[in-house]
């Protein structure tokens, strides 16, 4: 398979591949090949040419792959010592003027064949060079992706193989990947980790020929480009570098703008930390300024002294205490249900409530905007998962009467964790009950921001029913840590006996159990720090308006599109450097090409930080 593009009047090569199989997988890979030309991260080809050849079985060259070792340089220059040096060991001289031909071999799609005696290139077309083809291993590897060291070894095994051929250099044009190798029968497949520079875009294969004759050229060119070779043991031969793959997949991430890097914080003082300087808050989602409240972190002291760190057990062995049920309790009455159980985290719970209710012929009905966390729940569950459009209940309802279940749930976020909108609960509800369905709604955010006292979604819509299955985080407006699901106390006795994420896990701390149930206790008689979140969001959307950025939220959840990766990075780093805390949120957390900011209020933000903020945001996004 070929694909290329048109760049003007020239045409550019996407991506080329083969496949030596048995006839009956010929429709397989096919249909692989295509994919792979189409999906390639060298754009969209113009031009797909797949040609499909039978060869005679008794033509086949069986070689054993080439052995593979590696060597470890610091430098550039250190490579190209170590390249000299297997250069000598196998009988070749004047490496430099090899390594001035091989940077030659750039822009040809192929390789070049270079004399050792006479110094020249023998190949006829400068720019297409000669191509290594019709050649695979003997294991089928089926829709595995692309594996490029197992690629690069069966070529250089075919071509050390070649005759007249005394060695093979090549390099990736990936301008990330800093990894060449020399390969030869004499010194097997060498990885040499740095043959140039990061971010260099130079790749080339230069193929290193002894022959005499223009016989013997045609010899060694008919072999490396017709004659087809089964590769053996290359299953066995394992890349020297068992790190390559992490490392190639954190050089992919930093390529494309898509590397995380941690940013250690030192002290915090409500909503302004300190880290390499003073920075005002705006990505937290302590929405209340629980996780710094003086009488929640007293009252956390207190049940510290008297239990204790760790919890040392599961709940079901002896990590249970009574702070543990006081606080089910108190979800119960702040949730109005007849039951409620805690986990570790909020990702504990939605993994671990999934995955023991439902099972092989159930079915998930999930918003594609759902959290992480439910959506990892819904892969280990058994059962089929159907995804709905974001909040569109037509074509949830559509959804459902295509399929048959034996048991079955809707599951949605309270409030969206990325964009701040809202779940249509009421229909949500009356759309469970109609077929029968569990409803299960995460109110991750929702809890202590929707409502007038911060009770949730439900006080929000002002409902007289609720979902079937709550589950709530401890670590967002709370400010502690922890997760629970609040219900029917049949559906808490089952999860307290099959939810493994529950049983298998050491109890969550008693200071950290304190602090939520004391967060609970304090927003059951007070809501002013709700009422003064909900004045901020107000704020925040008319200053908004003011600097026209067309994003409206009735939650302390902004997200502001800005599409490129590299330019959500640079709006955040100019955020950083005026003071304001704010990440830039990327792929996967959202869409490609999606990226943006996601500012979050708190009910410690003064007026007039958020109005800085908004000129900040002005001169960043609006200039």
């Amino acid at each position: 398979m070929r694909a290329s593009k048109k760049n003007g009047e020239e045409s550019t090569h996407v991506s080329g591949a083969e496949k030596l199989t048995e006839k009956e997988n010929t429709d397989f890979y096919a249909k692989s090949l295509i994919k792979r030309a189409l999906c390639h991260e060298n754009g969209v080809p113009d031009f797909i040419n797949l040609k499909i050849e039978e060869i005679d079985n008794s033509n086949i060259l069986k070689l054993n792959a080439l052995p593979v070792t590696r060597i470890d340089v610091e430098t550039t220059k250190e490579g190209y010592l170590a390249l000299e040096n297997l250069l000598l060991e196998n009988g070749i001289k004047n490496s430099e003027v090899i390594f001035e031909y091989f940077k030659k071999t750039s822009h040809m799609r192929g390789a070049m064949i270079f004399d050792i005696n006479s110094f020249k290139n023998l190949e006829k077309d400068n720019k297409r060079g000669v191509r290594a083809t019709c050649m695979d291993s003997d294991k089928l590897c089926l829709d595995k992706g692309k594996n490029h060291f197992r690629e690069a070894l069966i070529l250089a095994t075919k071509v050390a193989n070649a005759p007249h051929i005394v060695g093979e250099i090549c390099v990736s044009d990936d301008a990330d990947y800093q990894i060449g190798y020399f390969a030869s029968k004499k010194s097997g497949y060498v990885r040499i980790t740095k043959l140039k520079e990061k971010g260099d875009t130079f790749g080339g294969r230069i193929f290193l020929y002894n022959g005499k004759t223009d016989f013997e050229l045609k010899e060694t060119i008919d072999f490396i480009e017709n004659k087809p070779v089964i590769v053996l043991g290359i299953e066995d031969c394992k890349n020297p570098d068992k790190y390559s793959f992490i490392r190639e997949g954190l050089e992919n991430l930093s390529k494309n703008n898509l590397l995380r890097e941690e940013c250690e914080i030192k002290e915090i003082n409500g909503q302004n930390i300190k880290a390499d300087k003073n920075y005002i808050m705006f990505s937290s989602n302590n929405y209340l300024g629980f996780a710094n409240n003086k009488e929640i972190k007293e009252y956390s002291k207190i049940i510290l002294d008297k239990f204790g760190t760790g919890t040392a057990a599961s709940r079901l062995v002896s990590g249970t205490c009574e702070i543990h049920k006081e606080l089910e309790k108190s979800i119960i009455k702040f949730k109005g249900t007849e039951d409620a159980i805690v986990f570790n985290t909020g990702y504990c719970a939605n993994a671990g409530t999934l995955s023991s209710l439902f099972n092989d012929g159930d079915v998930i009905f999930s918003d594609e905007l759902n959290h992480a966390s439910i959506i990892d729940g819904c892969k280990l569950s058994k059962a089929k998962t159907i995804v709905y459009k974001h909040n569109d209940m037509n074509d949830l309802v559509n959804k459902i009467k295509h399929v048959s279940f034996k048991n079955g749930v809707i599951v949605t976020d309270a409030v969206f964790s990325m964009d701040g909108d809202i779940a249509n609960l009421p229909k949500i509800i009356e759309i469970s009950k109609k077929y029968n369905l569990f409803s299960y709604v995460d109110e991750a955010h929702s809890t202590g921001v929707l409502g007038a006292n911060g009770h949730g979604i439900v006080e929000h819509f002002n409902l007289s029913e609720k979902p079937d299955i709550l589950m709530g985080t401890l670590s967002k407006a709370i400010g502690s840590e922890g997760g629970y699901i609040a219900g029917k106390k049949v559906l808490i006795d089952y999860l307290r006996n099959t939810a493994r994420s529950y049983i298998f896990s050491t109890a969550i701390s008693y200071a950290a159990v304190s602090a939520s149930l004391k967060a609970f206790d304090i927003l059951s008689r007070d809501n002013s720090s709700v009422q003064k979140l909900h004045e901020n969001i107000k704020t925040f959307n008319e200053e908004l308006k003011k600097i026209n950025i067309n994003v409206n939220s009735e939650t302390p959840i902004f997200f502001i599109t800005i599409g490129d990766e590299g330019k959500a990075l640079s709006a955040s780093k100019y955020l950083f450097e005026h003071g304001y805390f704010i990440k830039a949120i990327r792929y996967p957390t959202v869409k490609k090409n999606r990226a943006g900011l996601r500012i979050t209020l708190s009910a410690l933000h003064t007026k007039e930080d958020i109005i800085n903020l908004c000129k900040a945001l002005k001169e960043v996004i609006c200039e």
